[in-house]
């Protein structure tokens, strides 16, 4: 009998996490598995982060943070939202988390009653839906497509609100499609949202500094969006620092307050070692991680160049993050070494078996005809990746 709650058999497992442990899988029985999958880059975190960890761990930090951030480290959040973003924010309003994924469900508990729409661009991060979902949140998708560059126009915007509708989450740059918002296309987006002023806006922001067009504008910005947008970022991308675990919101103070509380009843404060390092890394100059970006962007190159000599793959130029997303459905109907490809996630699972690259269907990213191809890979990698993949297509 499966004494389990509705809640957790509702849930969809994480598309990403999932494919990786597959390949894990695959490699632990001998497989020469290339992992395309997970969106982590493949640098090793910055000597001079690492360091303030080491020194952070000598000077004894070994207790319970306040819940919401140590102060030092919300001052150095509040100088970098000023001097990347433009944006000031007392310390009130900025909130510590385990991760960005903790910010956004954080968010997500605080803003949400069941039944309360929440508009989710099409292709959105996987967890954006679940999130919304295990809320009691109803995830409303806007289809977009890749002649748009995969991002929500405001006419699609202002037809997918409802009475019901209470939030709208996008991320910029893109994950999965590396999509960058410009000012205008977020203006317009706010001049659909003046009409409808109880609508809130969560602007993720985690690829903000992996971005090759050289713009990032938050939605915040906007005087007359500020007091309803949640910025959420962390240091996960753009540092290498994923398995340490901090990400962090900007928001009106009411929102911040409520998120504190639901973190001091779940987890209280992130790891006190974390907080230290990444007090560093805020207040080093963006300059110091531009190495990550230019080689990023080189494989950006690479990869669209090899793409586009391979018969089906369509793709459009992202302009940040490190994601490919090309549009597959050419070979949906198609068989390929006696595998008939119904769908994103048959190819993805049939690349998986036959060219031995771990990718992720588009499905879980709300759009079924694409795959997404992680490039935070070595140059090396990339090419045998993707030489696999067109053996295996041809």
């Amino acid at each position: 009998m499966n004494q389990l709650s509705d809640r957790i058999n509702n849930l969809s497992t994480s598309a990403t996490l999932a494919m990786a442990a597959k390949a894990r899988e695959l490699r632990a029985e001998g497989k020469d598995i290339i992992g395309l999958s997970l969106g982590e880059p493949d640098f090793n975190t910055p000597d001079f982060i690492k360091d303030a960890a080491i020194q952070a761990i000598n000077d004894n930090y070994n207790s319970y943070t306040p819940v919401d951030g140590y102060v030092e480290l919300k001052q150095a959040i509040i100088t970098k939202f000023k001097r990347d973003n433009n944006l000031d924010y007392s310390q009130a309003q900025i909130v510590v988390s385990t991760g960005a994924k903790q910010s956004l469900s954080n968010v997500a508990s605080v803003m949400l009653n069941d039944g309360d729409e929440v508009i989710l661009p099409c292709p959105y991060w996987v967890s954006y839906a679940d999130i919304v979902k295990l809320n009691g949140g109803v995830p409303v998708e806007v289809k977009t497509s890749i002649d748009t560059d995969f991002k929500m126009t405001a006419t699609q915007l202002e037809a997918a609100i409802t009475p019901k509708t209470k939030m709208i989450w996008y991320s910029s740059p893109c994950n999965p499609s590396g999509s960058v918002y410009s000012k205008d296309e977020l203006r317009a987006l706010a001049d659909v949202l003046q009409k409808h002023p109880n609508i809130f806006v969560v602007s993720d922001e985690i690829y903000e500094h992996i971005n090759f067009i050289g713009g990032h504008f938050s939605m915040a910005e906007f005087a007359d969006m500020k007091d309803r947008t949640v910025t959420v970022n962390g240091v996960s991308k753009a540092f290498a620092m994923t398995g340490w675990r901090i990400g962090y919101i900007g928001a009106p103070d009411w929102i911040a307050r409520a998120c504190n509380k639901m973190q001091g009843q779940v987890t209280s404060g992130a790891n006190c070692i974390a907080q230290r390092a990444v007090i560093t890394a805020l207040e080093a100059d963006p300059s110091k991680i531009k190495y990550m970006v230019d080689e990023f962007k080189e494989r950006r190159q690479l990869i669209l160049g090899l793409l586009s000599k391979i018969e089906g793959f369509i793709c459009n130029e992202p302009e940040g993050a490190f994601y490919v997303f090309p549009d597959v459905s050419y070979y949906f109907g198609k068989t390929l070494n006696g595998t008939v490809i119904h769908n994103a996630s048959d190819f993805a699972m049939y690349l998986l078996e036959h060219a031995n690259v771990a990718t992720v269907t588009g499905e879980a990213f709300g759009n079924p005809n694409c795959i997404r191809i992680s490039y935070a890979a070595s140059q090396e990698q990339i090419v045998e990746a993707i030489k696999r993949i067109a053996k295996a297509v041809s």
